[in-house]
């Protein structure tokens, strides 16, 4: 990874370490914006599933593919924003995956003008496609801005602030683009010029959100753009000269279990996220017999928690070592799991809120461990982990088809193995580096 301090450091001697390095902190902070911003953008998504179904009169599987059109851009981008990474630096990897998310984002206007599924679909893959360059960028940038024995404690603070932009991501969904998909009267009845006109007024309400987000992406690249980028030196942590070419990066990374093992951890990580809170307002339903409303107050309360639990875990991880916490949170969800599969009622779904609790510390602790000791095949490495976000389309479809066959209780078993996953990678990296000093 990114080092700053080349040598390991003791526990105790970890903890006297500066959070940020020196001068570091306006950087630190436009960077803290990134993560909000796109935590935005990911929730703002969302409700375009249902929106467009809605306006478009379309199958549930066409109005999925703005799914796809997300999660396919980060994996189809998060290469090549390594490439750019390695040959121009963090920095311009940041201001590219800026951007092109406000290219994308401004696009929806036009698309808006267009009317048509594909015109946004288009600017929904060009703003993902600048999310995934903004986050191979901007993760392992937050890790190289201070010591490496605090790195994975600043990345667990800066994606604290994802959730963050999660929850104004859903409270604009729910005020500024759903309250406004709803036909005001039977539409069967009225002319193809009046029905054109509502469509148009529906297509505007779920612009106007992204232009907003479209200018604050815009203002925090010109802010970190005038910011003066810190040297960041890679190296590898054991002696001896390396090579340095791309063939050989790639052998390095493959030759690291801890990053390959990562990855897989990374996978079922994102999958169980993404598994937990899909499913989590079919659980509701069934377990309380309650309505969508229902369900996403639920959905919110298990966001808020998430949220919380970030800012908790960071400053955990500052006395314990991180993944010895990811081994008691991972062990904690496969309990919870199986609780809310043996128990569908109001403690069942108290369980499935509480996962997002142990969530919260896995993805940057994951990506702080996977990346530790990559030297200059850190940015290829970062590429790795955001391509495994793919695991948040995938998983899911196989919970998907055991709601339908047997019940959304059970279903819980497939986060309940992804979680699993995430514990033996926990405990991998607690056998195999006991000496080396908690990164937190």
């Amino acid at each position: 990874m990114a080092s700053i301090a080349p040598a390991p450091i003791a526990d105790g001697q970890a903890k006297d370490q500066p959070l940020v390095g020196r001068g570091m902190l306006p950087l630190f902070i436009a960077l803290i914006a990134c993560f909000t911003a796109w935590g935005v953008a990911q929730d703002l998504t969302t409700p375009m599933v249902a929106g467009f179904k809605r306006i478009f009169e379309m199958s549930t599987f066409q109005a999925s593919l703005v799914q796809l059109a997300y999660f396919g851009a980060y994996f189809l981008l998060a290469l090549p924003a390594a490439f750019i990474n390695q040959r121009f630096g963090y920095k311009v990897g940041i201001l590219t995956g800026l951007g092109l998310a406000a290219l994308g984002a401004f696009s929806f206007y036009p698309a808006s003008k267009i009317m048509t599924y594909e015109a946004f679909l288009v600017a929904l893959f060009a703003m993902a496609a600048g999310c995934s360059i903004l986050e191979t960028s901007a993760n392992p940038y937050v890790m190289a801005l201070g010591p490496e024995p605090t790195a994975t404690r600043r990345l667990n603070l800066a994606q604290a602030f994802n959730p963050v932009g999660t929850n104004i991501g859903v409270l604009l969904a729910a005020t500024l683009i759903l309250p406004k998909l709803a036909d005001p009267v039977d539409i069967s009845s009225l002319t193809p010029a009046e029905v054109h006109a509502i469509r148009a007024g529906e297509l505007g309400a779920v612009m106007a959100p992204y232009l907003g987000l479209a200018m604050l992406l815009a203002l925090i690249a010109f802010v970190i753009a005038s910011q003066k980028a810190p040297p960041i030196v890679e190296e590898f942590p054991d002696a001896g000269p390396r090579e340095s070419g791309t063939g050989h990066l790639f052998q390095a990374l493959w030759g690291n279990r801890h990053y390959r093992y990562g990855v897989v951890a990374q996978f079922f990580n994102v999958a169980a996220q993404v598994c937990t809170w899909t499913y989590l307002i079919q659980y509701v339903q069934q377990a309380l017999g309650g309505s969508l409303a229902k369900g996403g107050l639920f959905l919110q309360l298990s966001l808020l928690v998430f949220l919380a639990s970030r800012f908790l875990m960071t400053w955990v991880i500052g006395r314990v070592r991180a993944t010895l916490v990811l081994a008691v949170l991972a062990l904690l969800a496969v309990v919870l799991c199986v609780f809310a599969m043996a128990s569908p009622d109001l403690a069942g779904v108290l369980a499935v809120v509480a996962l997002s609790f142990c969530l919260s510390l896995m993805f940057p602790t994951i990506y702080g461990v996977a990346l530790k000791g990559l030297g200059p095949a850190t940015k290829f490495g970062a590429a790795g982990l955001v391509m495994a976000i793919v695991g948040g389309a995938i998983m899911p479809l196989v919970q998907g088809s055991l709601v339908d066959s047997t019940s959304a209780a059970f279903s819980f078993i497939v986060p309940a193995a992804c979680f699993a996953v995430v514990a033996l990678y926990a405990f991998y990296d607690l056998r195999t580096r006991p000496g080396i000093a908690s990164t937190a």
